[in-house]
């Protein structure tokens, strides 16, 4: 598993899901939708509470 492919794919991603939740729910009105702020925040810190747990984009995890 290459970690880096896994990183670089990841943190854009979080933001632009985060991102697009948030718009909906600003446009839609339905307030569940800002907990895209979680992956916003995730990605804009680089952190990924998924891979935390299961260990596998971990930086010193598996090859």
């Amino acid at each position: 598993m290459n970690v880096q492919k896994i990183r670089a794919f990841c943190r854009p991603f979080r933001i632009v899901l985060g991102s697009a939740l948030i718009g909906y729910g600003i446009y839609s009105g339905i307030q569940w939708f800002y907990l895209g702020a979680i992956p916003l925040i995730a990605g804009l810190v680089n952190f990924c509470p998924l891979c935390k747990i299961t260990g596998q984009c971990d930086i010193f995890g598996r090859e």
